[in-house]
């Protein structure tokens, strides 16, 4: 009865390879797509084979794959989120001491339930932190109660969604499948119930500007390392995962954000909320400027500021750092304004932003962003410091384009950036009234 049995497995495994290829042609042959079809792949030749199915050569033989076809989704968070994820959940259950509490044993049923659930719970809070770096690193914030609600929204997806939308499917073809897209509706919104009352908690977001490259590296490159070592050498991954980390909660939030167009600007009141120039900012671009920010809330606007001075055409708003004072001047409408009256503000400003290319009498005391800058530049993030009295760096300037770029696409090199630094004076006091380009 062996060879029969064999057979029948090898037919079963062949059809369920082609039909995880299928799927995935058809969906399109996205990254995380194709790391599921490929992990299929690696289980079934496994089984074949009599070998242990999951193991982190499953993961790497998905990776290598996936960089043979698109090697630019490295980059992306869709490659790294879903790689992450597999990878943690396989190292973590691949620990002797995770091993021996989740093997079988008999038990009462009572315990048993207890101890799987104990164990998806900590799976769930292992992916968790794994996944935790890379949000902050790209969307600057991570889901904190995600693995708690796992524990509800997995089996009900596995167990009763997809089930359902399968027998409806088969039962369309005989006109009979309406009773159970009734209840595939039912179960998709006891999922999103789930989803918006997780979401609605109070601290289920944690917000995080945007980190630098360099502690995102150690974080990974540590997580790497407790992932990869079976031995005990795998605790010294500890020591720069914890750096990595150290260093991306003390980087400070930007307190200005300029758009590469010039268009759009978020600066950092008082009280730590982000402001907008314009009042009407479309959803996409306020949430990436509070996202950028670091912020969980909704962005505020300039002209409601105490500390800031709004016309139809121009925005000029202070921040106090220590003992310094910083003046943005900032246009915010197409329409031109008298341009005597326009450089006197420039003059009475640090900083001047603008969308349109400005007269070189526009002199601010310390940049200048209009847009013959920002084409070089592109998007730009000021950071704000409260220099030593023997320092004159008191500010960070980021730009999305540095001198080391050399893409195709970057038609002005990035190394002529005009951008002019100027040492400013602490005892500067730009006056303001309600029209910034009036005295």
């Amino acid at each position: 009865m062996a060879g029969p049995a064999s057979a029948i497995a090898v037919r079963a495994g062949a059809a369920g390879a082609v039909v995880a290829i299928g799927y995935t042609l058809l969906t399109g042959a996205e990254v995380p797509t194709i790391r599921s079809c490929v992990a299929s792949l690696c289980v079934l030749v496994a089984l074949a084979l009599g070998r242990e199915a999951l193991t982190l050569r499953l993961v790497a033989a998905g990776a290598v794959v996936v960089l043979l076809l698109y090697p630019e989704s490295l980059s992306g968070p869709s490659f790294q989120l879903s790689f992450a994820a597999v990878a943690s959940i396989i190292a973590w259950n691949d620990h002797p001491g995770i091993r021996a509490l989740v093997a079988a044993r008999e038990e009462p049923r009572l315990k048993h339930l207890l101890r799987s659930t104990g164990s998806l719970l900590m799976t769930g809070l292992v992916v968790e932190a794994a996944l935790l770096p890379i949000s902050l690193f790209h969307f600057q914030k991570a889901g904190v109660y995600g693995a708690v609600a796992n524990i509800v929204a997995i089996p009900l997806t596995t167990f009763v969604v997809m089930p359902l939308e399968a027998a409806a499917l088969l039962l369309d073809t005989i006109g009979a499948g309406q009773p159970f897209w009734w209840a595939t509706r039912l179960a998709l919104d006891a999922l999103l119930w789930i989803a918006r009352t997780t979401a609605a908690i109070p601290g289920s977001v944690a917000p995080l500007p945007a980190m630098p490259a360099g502690a995102y590296a150690a974080m990974v490159a540590g997580g790497l390392w407790i992932a990869l070592w079976r031995t005990r050498w795998r605790r010294l991954g500890v020591v720069p995962l914890l750096t990595g980390a150290l260093w991306a909660f003390l980087t400070p939030a930007p307190d200005l954000l300029v758009t590469g167009d010039g268009r759009h600007v978020a600066i950092r009141t008082q009280a730590g909320d982000v402001a907008l120039l314009r009042d009407r900012t479309g959803d996409y671009t306020a949430d990436m400027m509070a996202q950028s920010g670091g912020t969980a809330g909704l962005p505020v606007l300039w002209s409601d500021q105490r500390d800031a001075r709004c016309s139809r055409d121009l925005c000029m708003a202070t921040r106090i750092i220590g003992a310094r004072r910083w003046t943005i001047l900032a246009t915010r409408s197409p329409y031109l304004v008298p341009i005597d009256d326009f450089i006197r503000a420039c003059a009475r400003a640090d900083i001047v932003i603008s969308d349109r290319w400005l007269s070189r009498r526009c002199r601010p005391r310390w940049l200048r962003l209009d847009r013959s800058t920002l084409t070089q530049t592109g998007g730009v993030a000021i950071t704000f410091h409260p220099a030593a009295p023997w320092s004159a760096a008191s500010a960070t300037v980021r730009t999305v384009r540095t001198p080391g770029d050399r893409h195709p696409w970057i038609t002005i090199p990035a190394d002529r950036v005009p951008i002019r630094h100027g040492r400013r004076r602490a005892t500067d006091r730009p006056a303001g009234t309600q029209d910034p380009a009036r005295d």
